[in-house]
């Protein structure tokens, strides 16, 4: 147990523990393998797993019951943020452990604790990402994943090569490359070098391009076009939306949201269009929480069906939102995007960013909230990265068509733009050097117009204070900017960027 004390501290303390722990982990193995003699048990990769699993008997102690003693694993034992840190960690360098070990140890994770110890909503989702990364290696290996009968099989199985591979290192005659189990009369079938023989480029960027479009057509469906639809989905469609005009009691509008759902789904037609005819986003906002709450087609992972409901019943209130949103659509929406993620990030956060005329007080207000009671920070951090510095292609704002013409390709900088990014800040997420880069390049640039905004002091004394480490390189850059400023905080601001 003494052994792992130092990667424990990286998780409970630093900042970001995955980078520091991985560091950490390969100077271990190195210091193992290079010992003849220890006097401590040997870091390995089991070893860790076996200590994360090691039961360990905690007492629960509750009011309403003489207190009991429960037995749990000791990650469970770990605050729920260590819990999530090293169950990240163990996603991101799943190929050093075993892959039983480590679907076991998220499933247990899963199965909870007892009582009032477990494992809380964010480390229950670090099992759940776990789980997805073992399944997308290997997917049919732990579907059909038994911990009991099958446990010595898929121990053997991961500690020797694969047999495909182990076929052809133990007959190597005739490879090209002995490590690839291609044999050279099979080159030219596959085109994968024609072009040196043939120039056949061409077949081989048609072949490729099948494959691509297959995946975009699964992906990207943030520009959907204009469909036409049949007669009799048109006037089902039409229907609908007549009924959301003539709203009438929440009991109908449950059945009305089962119909919607039914018509886009079961019928094989194009969603968006179906949706775009209805024109859900004209429900009051009593009606459009009802819809939003029985709009489900039960899978939590899926990221078209939710996406789909949030960019026709919410976003469009959104992109025009001039005051607060009413408490009752607020609400809802937030469950919503409790539970549907990924669809609140591209459905929701990547459009009201990308907002036409920028960001107002109102969208700033309902993007803090999403941000704060939905996502994790490390999920704000990596939208903040797309956001300011990544390609266009990786804003993937899903949004009707007739809503387009309301979304920018840029970002707007705006007051309250400031202020949502020291909202962000202020949550604890952690903003990577190419976000701040971006930051600061930005506030060189506006700062004559934002001159005597204390909006946008407030944000510079709150980025200085928290990402102080990121902006040494930036001093110089800084101080002639706030230098340009004229508020209350101005003096502040540059007393210190002076310690810096």
């Amino acid at each position: 147990m003494e052994s792992w004390v130092p990667l424990m501290d990286i998780f409970l303390n630093d900042r970001t523990p995955e980078t520091k722990a991985s560091l950490w982990l390969q100077q271990s193995f190195g210091a193992t393998a290079t010992s003849s003699s220890s006097t401590s048990s040997p870091i390995t990769a089991g070893s860790l797993i076996a200590m994360l699993t090691k039961p360990c008997n905690v007492t629960v102690d509750d009011s309403y019951s003489s207190p009991t003693t429960k037995t749990v694993m000791f990650i469970q034992t770990l605050p729920c943020f260590v819990q999530s840190r090293i169950l990240s960690f163990l996603a991101l360098e799943n190929k050093l452990f075993s892959g039983h070990d480590l679907c076991r140890l998220a499933r247990d994770v899963l199965g909870g604790g007892g009582g009032d110890v477990g494992s809380d909503f964010w480390a229950k989702r670090a099992a759940r990402n776990l789980l997805d990364v073992l399944s997308e290696s290997n997917n049919e290996r732990i579907s059909g994943l038994s911990l009991d009968s099958e446990e010595q099989k898929v121990v053997e199985e991961f500690e020797s090569l694969p047999g495909w591979i182990q076929d052809f290192v133990t007959n190597d005659d005739d490879l090209l490359l002995p490590w690839l189990p291609i044999l050279p009369n099979e080159l030219n079938s596959r085109k994968l070098f024609s072009s040196c023989e043939n120039n056949s480029d061409q077949d081989l960027s048609s072949d490729l391009g099948e494959n691509v479009e297959h995946e975009v057509s699964e992906i990207e469906i943030d520009c959907p076009v204009n469909v036409t639809l049949s007669s009799e989905i048109e006037e089902l469609a039409r229907d609908l939306r007549e009924r959301i005009v003539n709203f009438e009691s929440s009991s109908k509008t449950v059945g009305l949201a089962n119909e919607m759902r039914r018509l886009c789904l079961d019928k094989g037609v194009d969603s968006f269009a179906v949706l775009g005819v209805i024109e859900p986003w004209k429900a009051d906002d009593e009606m459009a929480s009802v819809l939003i709450s029985h709009l489900s087609n039960g899978s939590d992972e899926e990221l078209s069906w939710p996406s789909q409901v949030l960019c026709s019943v919410v976003l469009p209130k959104l992109l025009v939102l001039e005051e607060l949103a009413s408490r009752v659509l607020m609400s809802a929406m937030i469950e919503y995007c409790k539970i549907h993620q990924r669809a609140a990030v591209h459905a929701l956060l990547f459009p009201l960013f990308l907002r036409k005329g920028g960001i107002n007080n109102a969208v700033c207000e309902m993007i803090t909230r999403i941000v704060r009671e939905c996502l994790h920070p490390g999920h704000v951090s990596a939208f903040c990265q797309k956001v300011l510095s990544g390609a266009e292609a990786e804003r993937k704002c899903i949004c009707l068509p007739c809503h387009q013409s309301l979304i920018s390709n840029e970002l707007v900088w705006t007051e309250s733009l400031f202020t949502l990014f020291q909202n962000i800040l202020n949550h604890n997420v952690h903003l990577t050097q190419d976000s701040v880069d971006h930051i600061v390049y930005r506030v060189r640039e506006l700062t004559e117009r934002f001159s005597k905004s204390l909006k946008f002091g407030n944000f510079l004394l709150c980025l200085v204070n928290k990402c102080a480490p990121l902006l040494i390189s930036h001093k110089v850059l800084l101080v002639e900017a706030v230098q340009h400023t004229n508020t209350i905080v101005t003096k502040s601001i540059l007393s210190k960027l002076a310690n810096f």
